[in-house]
């Protein structure tokens, strides 16, 4: 039987409609909450990404800043939608934000809270992906959990709220031997890797819950072919429009997984979601830190 699929569109507008409400208090209260991005470059993804936020923020009433210097400026000069140009070293732009207004959850004190289990702004895609299985009540107390990938943006989070839930975490990479043996133990698998279908669906328990985050652009004929080999449909759109987005667990995967988030439409659109919730979050903070300096 073909895995369930976890709708990460389903659960955005789920989130987007508590929003509102709690936005529609902020606003009684004379607050709007904004997001403001800086971006700098040419990065395709990157505008996208930002496009998509402003839009999100349109959608849910709230106000929103888009800056852009040229591409040529310095560290001294700059805050932050990653990545960078070269010439700028991210981990200082990273620190410079107040840990009061990191909304991507990126700065280290951001993630140092995190470490330590305690209240704060949570990287947004792995927040999302926690929604997924919460809110599609997949346990995860007791589980083990396979996190396949190891960036400070995904799969370090990631496994510390896996961890956090009270899953037992495994961390795959690169240097790990036997990575489809492990990966084989995992009744949850996150995969955050970024190469098209790599993790092939004999590797999976079957049954696990599978939350994909690769979002990997293939426009190679032979690649896609093999990719697509048992979805017809889909290598047909691929031919029409010359590339399709794969993730990071080979398609085929949806034969053996029991629970199985898309690509698109899974993990994805949850990132821009969390980041609303996060932007919201951090004004509803900022406002009580306010108060409760006023009654000091």
């Amino acid at each position: 039987m073909p895995a369930r699929i976890l709708d990460g569109l389903r659960i955005r507008d789920e989130i987007f409609a508590e929003l509102k409400t709690e936005i529609a208090r902020l606003h009684d209260q004379g607050i709007r909450p904004g997001l403001a991005a800086v971006l700098v470059g040419e990065n395709p993804a990157s505008q996208i990404y930002v496009k998509n936020k402003i839009a999100a923020c349109e959608q849910l009433g709230m106000a929103s800043w888009l800056h852009t210097p040229p591409a040529n400026i310095t560290t001294e000069y700059i805050l932050i939608q990653l990545p960078l140009p070269s010439q700028i070293d991210a981990k200082r732009v990273l620190e410079a934000v107040d840990p009061a207004k990191d909304v991507d959850g990126f700065h280290p004190v951001s993630m140092g809270k995190l470490v330590s289990n305690r209240p704060g702004l949570v990287a947004c895609t792995p927040a999302g992906c926690m929604e997924i299985l919460r809110r599609n009540q997949i346990p995860v107390e007791g589980a083990n959990a396979v996190v396949v990938g190891r960036s400070d943006i995904v799969g370090k989070p990631m496994a510390l709220l896996l961890l956090h839930s009270n899953a037992t975490v495994t961390i795959c990479h690169s240097k790990t031997r036997d990575i489809a043996g492990v990966i084989r133990g995992a009744d949850i698998l996150v995969a955050a890797i970024g190469k098209a279908g790599y993790v092939q669906a004999d590797w999976i328990k079957p049954g696990a819950a599978v939350i994909d985050v690769g979002t990997n652009k293939v426009s190679d004929p032979a690649e896609a072919a093999k990719l697509l080999r048992n979805f017809p449909e889909r290598l047909e759109k691929f031919r029409a429009k010359g590339n399709v987005l794969v993730g990071d667990v080979h398609p085929d995967a949806v034969q053996v997984a029991g629970a199985l988030s898309p690509v698109p439409g899974g993990a994805g659109p949850m990132t821009i979601t969390m980041l609303m919730s996060n932007t919201v979050k951090a004004a509803r903070l900022r406002r009580a830190s306010a108060a409760a300096v006023a009654r000091s």
